[in-house]
């Protein structure tokens, strides 16, 4: 018998049968928010549901842990109130052209004011995307004031080394029909490999083929511009930008066997300098750690590589990732170029960038590219050049000379 302290079981409804009442549609890259409808992953009334998953993406994980806890009621919902986004971002042509965004929701930032309506009729629906503004100190930016490279202007560029900035969050919104083109599979065998490897987390990607939007549990994005937003989409105005790969190990704790940070910082006084001359810099960040494969995984190829026959060689980089992994890189570009389109961006004149997936994912998308920025070799890390020589033989962009296979077994790093 059920009492106060130990009250009565709920049911457990699985979700892998027909939606209840109230559910609206979406009609994904429809030309306005109305057309469109909102995306609804959230929890509080399962009938508004018309998406597969929750927002929050891996962090969805921890709210569970807070509403088991106790610490959070399942039934909260946000206040919006002053949420808003700093800067308007769009709408863009490439919103509604057919293809060209398809893993997150352009309207995610605009909720409170587009679906003002649905959030008055009851419907809980969340952004997906947050826009706001913020000062960026890095020790490199004040070493470049210190050496003379960048100057403090007072707008771009504080006297004590601080950057401002406009930075958005996004988290991943799937359209899966249009994911399943972009990797040249059939949507039915997305949804099936995505359930199985999964472990059967969403039953509805194999039971609700009508629900065609899927909030996956990953990490999302966050884009860092130098400048004013809006000349993001002016193909007269010059761009800087780069799209980095999450490099924890590097980019937070500075360690020294890849030239993640070093490139992350010099993109980023390149960013600078380029909205100084009066153009905008972008930086978009990506979390997929370790190549997407995870750090994890990350540390265990450092291990193998440094303590195989012969030593930690350059000819040998790759095939100690694919021995440990299966796969060389998980990254797999084909959705980066998504954010760019959602920025309105239609030319980077100047892409801080040696990698030929990000360079042709790019440009296969639309978007032109001008001038190609390599790293400096003076920040390259002595034990990074194993990764770098093994890069760019593999086809990563260098205006220098490409190692040869002999050059590739000379180039070794440090043991453990």
């Amino acid at each position: 018998m059920a009492t106060p302290e130990t009250p009565a079981p709920r049911h457990i409804r699985l979700t892998s049968h027909a939606g209840g009442h109230g559910a609206l549609p979406i009609q994904w890259g429809a030309a306005t928010p109305v057309e469109r409808g909102p995306i609804v992953g959230t929890t509080t009334k399962r009938a508004h549901r018309n998406v597969i998953g929750t927002h929050s993406g891996s962090y969805s994980v921890y709210r569970a842990l807070a509403v088991a806890a106790g610490a959070l009621s399942r039934e909260h919902r946000a206040d919006l109130t002053n949420t808003s986004p700093t800067d308007t971002i769009g709408p863009y042509p490439q919103w509604s052209e057919p293809g060209k965004i398809v893993s997150l929701d352009p309207w995610g930032a605009t909720v409170s004011e587009v679906f003002a309506a649905e959030l008055a009729a009851g419907y809980d629906i969340r952004p997906t995307i947050a826009v706001t503004k913020a000062h960026v100190i890095l020790p490199e930016v004040i070493e470049a004031i210190q050496k003379g490279r960048l100057k403090a202007d007072g707008n771009i560029l504080l006297e004590g080394g601080a950057a401002c900035v406009t930075k958005a969050a996004i988290e991943p919104v799937w359209w899966l029909p249009g994911v399943a083109k972009r990797f040249g599979c059939s949507e039915s065998d997305l949804r099936r490999v995505l359930f199985e490897e999964t472990g059967g987390m969403y039953p509805e990607l194999v039971t609700r083929s009508d629900l065609e939007v899927f909030l996956p549990p990953i990490g999302g994005q966050t884009v860092y511009i130098f400048g004013n937003p809006h000349d993001l989409a002016n193909p007269e105005v010059e761009l800087t930008a780069r799209v980095h790969d999450e490099c924890n190990g590097s980019d937070v704790f500075g360690s020294d066997i890849c030239t993640c940070r070093p490139y992350l910082t010099h993109a980023i006084e390149e960013c600078i300098q380029g909205a100084q001359r009066g153009g905008v810099g972008l930086v978009s960040y990506s979390r997929k750690e370790g190549r997407a494969l995870g750090e994890v995984t990350k540390f265990l190829v450092y291990n193998a590589r440094k303590r195989q026959v012969g030593g930690d060689t350059a000819d040998q980089y790759f095939a100690r990732t694919e021995c440990v992994a299966g796969v060389q890189d998980m990254r797999f570009q084909e959705l980066m170029p998504d954010v760019l389109h959602w920025l309105g961006v239609k030319k980077i004149h100047r892409l801080v960038s040696m990698s030929n997936m990000k360079y042709d994912a790019i440009t296969g998308s639309g978007i032109e590219v001008g001038v190609r920025v390599d790293i400096p070799e003076d920040l390259i890390p002595a034990d990074a050049r194993v990764e770098m020589d093994a890069k760019k033989a593999a086809g990563y962009f260098t205006p220098g000379v490409v190692p040869d296979a002999e050059a590739l077994k000379q180039t070794k790093g440090r043991t453990l």
